[in-house]
């Protein structure tokens, strides 16, 4: 029961900065920030989006867990540069983990059909598209991710993060559209 409850204050403290009310206007100014950021971090990056039908920036993803877990984030979906929609990502997971982390998270949609599987509202999207994104890596700065051919037509990359959670566990992952106040 101890562990149970740890684990709850342990959630509610990383989530308890969160505003889940954020404006569309909020959303995109951290969007921005965010993207700013994505092209320091991840050589050839702005290229690489470029490229991209679309791609989704969720600037301020927060995930805890003690055994239990979860992670909450907001982002605009852009096409061409311009924001078309909200969305949020939301998961919970269950296993060995322990820790606090809060991260970035661009996914790009290279492909249309891609872009259309994120943007459907069923029941079957939720639990197929999560395990279709391919989870990029580059660990130095003469990658040029722009270069690299990751055989999946839709592509993740988290960075910016700071605290640190270990886990081996399994995590179901919900996107879902939102529609914040102006």
């Amino acid at each position: 029961m101890k562990k149970i409850v740890f684990t709850f204050v342990i959630v509610f403290m990383a989530f308890s900065n969160l505003s889940f009310a954020k404006t569309a206007k909020e959303i995109d100014t951290d969007a921005d920030t965010a993207l700013i950021q994505f092209y320091h971090d991840v050589p050839g990056g702005k290229k690489f989006l470029k490229k991209a039908k679309a791609y989704v920036v969720f600037p301020d993803i927060n995930e805890a867990g003690f055994f239990f877990g979860g992670k909450y984030g907001e982002g605009a979906l852009r096409v061409n540069g311009k924001t078309k929609s909200y969305h949020s990502i939301t998961a919970l997971s269950v296993g060995m983990q322990m820790g606090i982390e809060n991260y970035s998270l661009v996914i790009a949609f290279m492909s249309d059909e891609a872009l259309k599987n994120f943007l459907l509202d069923d029941d079957d999207w939720e639990s197929n598209f999560s395990s279709k994104i391919v989870m990029a890596e580059w660990t130095t700065d003469d990658n040029d991710v722009d270069q690299v051919d990751y055989g999946a037509s839709t592509i993740g990359f988290a960075y910016d993060s700071t605290g640190m959670l270990g886990k081996l566990s399994m995590e179901g992952t919900k996107f879902e559209q939102i529609n914040p106040d102006d």
